[in-house]
């Protein structure tokens, strides 16, 4: 299990700390279509003596996810970025499956401990939803039914799966965040551990894993670290995180303070032999970092490494 982080922004600053705090690998965002384009940044981490976790996020797959014309154009996208990923030893692919969004929350100004701010999905205030990926995309109903979404997944899988597995590199489906059944009129799939069972026998592949967003199984109602323990076979990249309340109703949490057992799930991970990069996910705007991304200011972050390498060493005693 090797510690990872993403980096918002991508700086000296940031890249300083994360090595200097014990930090081992840097999720990097898609940075463009050629190779040109990603050498800067993988030179600069590495710079540093760290290494790429996976490629996550600004990944098109709009038409993919709704089986549109267009879909087989960024089917070969990913083909061509799965090749550049070859060229510079990169393992993992994390992607979603959500239609029109990406992880969305209602408030971003919950006051946690000491006035740090936090994250909220609240049900009820659906009007104040923002979508954190893009804050301008405007979240409109559109109704789009559960099968399609499976049969488009499975397009998806049989076309990109093959080649995946011969340059060896894994796909790591992330769960829907908020889990619901239906958001905005459209249908979500990865929204339950059944979902996620679905998801690994649609096409078998030692290379259709998952992305274990802890937070997101939580929503769910999921037991853990029983549920880590049953996909362990399958888990290829961890988001450690925790919440308080319901997929219907939630607030994120510093990852010392929420009801999950964090050091048990640790243990799970060890236990079913994951060797691949977990990285804290959303963290608490700390003092001063009112103006950063919600989520993904890097003073929370410090605070994580710090939390997750003593679980990590604790449990290999």
């Amino acid at each position: 299990m090797k510690l990872a982080s993403v980096l918002t922004p991508l700086s000296e600053e940031n890249l300083a700390l994360a090595a200097q705090t014990g930090v081992e690998c840097v999720t990097i965002r898609y940075q463009g279509p050629s190779l040109e384009d990603w050498q800067p940044a993988v030179e600069q981490i590495r710079s540093y003596g760290m290494d790429i976790a996976a490629v996550e996020d600004a990944i098109a797959m709009e038409n993919i996810i709704r089986g549109s014309e267009g879909r087989d154009e960024e089917i070969e996208g990913i083909i061509s970025l799965l090749h550049i990923m070859k060229q510079l030893d990169i393992a993992v692919l994390c992607y979603n499956f959500m239609a029109g969004t990406d992880w969305v929350r209602t408030r971003t100004d919950v006051l946690d401990r000491a006035g740090a701010k936090v994250t909220q999905f609240n049900l009820d205030e659906i009007d104040l939803a923002v979508s954190l990926d893009d804050a301008s995309k405007p979240l409109e109903h559109e109704e789009l039914a559960a099968e399609v979404l499976w049969d488009n997944l499975k397009y998806f899988l049989e076309r990109i799966l093959p080649v995946a597995e011969a340059l060896e590199i894994d796909l790591a489906m992330h769960p829907d965040d908020p889990p619901l059944e239906v958001f905005m009129g459209r249908a979500r799939i990865m929204n339950c551990v059944d979902g996620f069972r679905r998801l690994v026998e649609l096409v078998p592949s030692p290379r259709n894993g998952i992305c274990f967003c802890q937070g997101s199984f939580v929503e769910m109602g999921a037991p853990i670290p029983d549920t880590i323990y049953e996909l362990g076979p399958h888990i290829r990249y961890v988001h450690f995180r925790d919440i308080r309340g319901t997929k219907e109703n939630f607030t994120e949490t510093f990852h010392d303070n929420g009801p999950t057992d964090m050091a048990a799930a640790v243990k799970a991970y060890y236990e079913v032999g994951f060797k691949g990069p977990i990285r804290p996910d959303h963290v608490p705007q700390l003092f001063a970092e009112d103006d950063g991304e919600p989520g993904y200011t890097q003073l929370g972050r410090l605070f994580a490494y710090g939390y997750m390498r003593g679980l990590m060493h604790a449990v290999q005693q």
